[in-house]
């Protein structure tokens, strides 16, 4: 890594003032630092790997003794096996806690730099999964949802918004493609995660057990070590500092690329910030109702006719059925990919057509696409259904990839990542509203006697329906007014506080280092496992053709 001024020399190893980049630094090495975090805390979408091994834990539970246990004495019990409703209230718990987190703590991690909020970040996830191992191991879900749950969803929530304003700085060129990135590595982050943690359960299962509290305790102490290096080899921009020979287009009065900068403070109070709260609630609302439906909606649309069958219900063999489990599970790796691929390509087609534009294609599209999926299951045409649901999925990923730079061309780059850390809430309200919404519609079909094939078209228009609100949403979104903008001496006292005192001074000389072997390295060791897990994902994914 290249060295630091020498004014930063007595400054903390973890302090923002030790990561100003020197003029050996190549801002192309920042990438994968932002990688390695966000590929360890996307283990988040491949969490459902542990909820069957979990609520097999105790092998002398007596059934008719635990079949009436109450969520309160499921906390503690230690004789009775829990249920899959009761751990996957994990996975919303550290959902939630990743947008309050980000919300409280986005300020401070302006302030702070991205060297320590990653570490800590490392710490809280790497940690929380350790002490969730140890709740396992004792029986002990309360333990399980403060480790994994509240303790990994801090974690979760710092680690994601760490890299935006560090990547949207080093890349005032291309800042779609620069949290496109990052972000990417969120949705890949099942990917890699999932495959390894089943090889560690069957690992540690030999001698006996489930191997889920050793797989935890394990997977953590690898993440911890994995955010931490990337944590440790961030370096941020110094004030002013832009890539060579490259010049910030003039601005009109009507642009949505401000070069000016809004305070956290003011930013949240805009009608700006709630429209686009509004737009990113919206997709990731309908988005995440195809994730939590899409394998059983499949099955229940298609049946047989996935084993090769002409008849959608027809009687299964065991044979054919295992056929339609893994046609639905080749659907599971197909979304990882397109939600994982999605966020670099939409991300950074943004840098070309503009964010609004890229959104209002995510709205209109999604539209016609979720008005189609009706239409593709009544057809038997479960391969237009596949492809349809692909698309959902890679506009899904891509509007959490495209927001940033959204924020940061209205808000300005300032205060990006904190602006960003109050708008997760609308991922953690809709990671809620969704999937109850798509349970409720579905169970009230189901009463009503609807078809099992038929259950899911009602769900499907009503997306689309949350789809035209978002555009809405998305056309009333303005350049924020001029009262909005920080003054001169607002903006000053607020990069005192990040110590970037120093003015441009070193912004000419700042990161002009060759991509070289350094370069190369960093690269290969997050490209790799992202591969491997690319190729189990497709692998995964043949079963569907």
């Amino acid at each position: 890594m290249a060295s630091v001024p020498a004014a930063n020399s007595k400054a903390g190893f973890l302090a923002r003032e030790s990561t100003i980049a020197g003029p050996g630094y190549n801002r192309w090495w920042v990438v994968p630092a932002a990688l390695a975090i966000h590929l360890c805390i996307g283990m988040a979408y491949g969490f459902s790997v542990f909820w069957l091994p979990m609520t097999k834990l105790v092998a002398t539970a007596d059934p008719a003794v635990c079949s009436n246990l109450s969520f309160m004495a499921a906390l503690t019990t230690t004789s009775c096996n829990w249920t899959v409703p009761q751990v996957t209230h994990i996975f919303e718990t550290f959902i939630a806690m990743l947008g309050i987190s980000a919300a409280l703590w986005g300020g401070w991690l302006e302030h702070a730099g991205p060297r320590k909020a990653g570490f800590i970040a490392a710490l809280c996830w790497g940690g929380g999964l350790v002490i969730g191992g140890i709740g396992v191991s004792m029986h002990q879900l309360w333990l399980v949802y403060l480790g994994c749950g509240v303790l990994g969803g801090v974690g979760q929530g710092l680690g994601y918004i760490t890299p935006v304003s560090t990547l949207i700085k080093w890349f005032p060129d291309r800042r779609g493609m620069a949290t496109g990135f990052a972000i990417m590595g969120y949705g890949g982050g099942a990917m890699i995660g999932a495959p390894l943690a089943v090889a560690l359960m069957k690992h540690f299962s030999i001698d006996g057990g489930t191997g889920v509290a050793s797989t935890l305790m394990a997977m953590g102490v690898i993440y911890l070590l994995v955010m931490s290096a990337g944590a440790f080899g961030f370096r941020v921009a110094p004030v002013g500092w832009k890539p060579a020979g490259w010049a910030p287009k003039a601005a009109d009065e009507s642009s949505m690329i401000t070069k000016r900068h809004v305070h956290l403070n003011r930013a949240w109070k805009t009608p700006q910030f709630w429209l686009v709260w509004g737009v990113l609630f919206l997709n990731v609302t309908a988005g995440i109702a195809v994730i939590s439906m899409a394998s059983p909606m499949l099955q229940d649309v298609f049946g047989g006719k996935l084993a090769g069958l002409t008849e959608a219900a027809a009687d299964l063999t065991p044979a054919q059925k295992a056929a339609v489990v893994a046609a639905a599970a080749g659907l599971v790796g197909l979304i990882s990919l397109f939600n994982s691929l999605g966020r670099l390509f939409w991300a950074s087609l943004s840098d070309k057509i503009g964010r609004k534009n890229t959104y209002y294609t995510f709205f209109i599209l999604g539209i016609v696409v979720y008005c189609l999926l009706p239409t593709w299951g009544h057809m038997g045409a479960a391969g237009l259904f596949v492809i349809s649901i692909c698309v959902i999925l890679s506009m899904y990923g891509g509007g959490f990839a495209t927001v940033p730079a959204y924020l940061a061309d209205l808000f300005g780059t300032q205060m990006v990542g904190a602006i960003h850390g109050r708008l997760l809430t609308a991922w953690s309200a809709a990671g809620i509203f969704g999937p109850f919404l798509i349970a409720a519609i579905r169970e009230g079909q189901l009463a009503a006697g609807v078809a099992k094939n038929l259950v899911y078209d009602r769900t499907l228009y009503i997306m689309a329906g949350l789809l035209f609100v978002g555009l809405i949403c998305n056309a009333l979104v303005k350049p924020v007014k001029e009262s909005a903008f920080m003054t001169d001496e607002e903006l000053a006292r607020e990069r005192s506080l990040q110590h970037d005192t120093g003015g441009s001074a070193g912004a000419e000389t700042a990161a002009r280092g060759n991509f070289g072997v350094a370069g190369a390295i960093f690269w290969l060791a997050v490209g790799v496992p992202f591969l491997i897990g690319l190729y189990i994902a497709l692998a995964k994914a043949a079963a569907l053709f």
